[in-house]
């Protein structure tokens, strides 16, 4: 039988994280766009939706809780990457603007150091959606050619992250 205690509580919400890089790692052994590999993918997604709701909701929220979520969502989006980018015809200008992207969130986080003396991240409401259409486009490639679907996105986290930049800078 399980028993919950308070100690317990607070950590709930760094095991569900933790559990998304746990599921980022095992996306490596598995083909890509294979059954499996969805699997690993989707609760690794659904990992990042629940994670803040559960501290939230345990009334655990904590600093490390929020740099562990922002560490997790990296191993994501490198073992993504790694998995993702050898079977995918990407143009040129896209992978241009999605470089340009990371150093757009790169320069943010060094602003965020220099204007807190912490590295930040701001969890904003256009961060969140970027990681939605990310997260969705695996499942559209097969329906969307990348070109397009690869816009929308660029589009979304390129307001994302210049606004996120504004907010870090503006000290919010």
């Amino acid at each position: 039988m399980f028993s919950f205690t308070v100690k317990s509580l607070n950590k709930m919400a760094d095991i569900v994280t933790g559990s998304r890089i746990v599921c980022s790692i095992a996306l490596l052994f598995f083909p890509v766009f294979s059954p499996a590999f969805y699997m690993l993918y989707i609760a690794a997604g659904v990992s990042d939706m629940i994670d803040g709701a559960v501290a939230r909701k345990t009334g655990t929220v904590s600093n490390f809780g929020s740099k562990l979520d922002t560490a997790a969502d990296f191993v994501l989006a490198a073992a993504c990457l790694i998995k993702m980018i050898p079977v995918l015809d990407i143009p040129t200008w896209l992978i241009i603007w999605t470089a340009v992207i990371a150093l757009i969130k790169i320069i943010n986080i060094l602003s965020g150091y220099v204007v807190r003396k912490e590295f930040a991240a701001v969890h904003t409401v256009m961060n969140k959606l970027t990681g939605i259409a990310l997260f969705l486009l695996p499942f559209t490639l097969s329906m969307i050619d990348l070109k397009y679907s690869g816009l929308f996105v660029c589009a979304l986290a390129t307001f994302a992250a210049v606004q996120e930049g504004h907010l870090i800078r503006a000290g919010a």
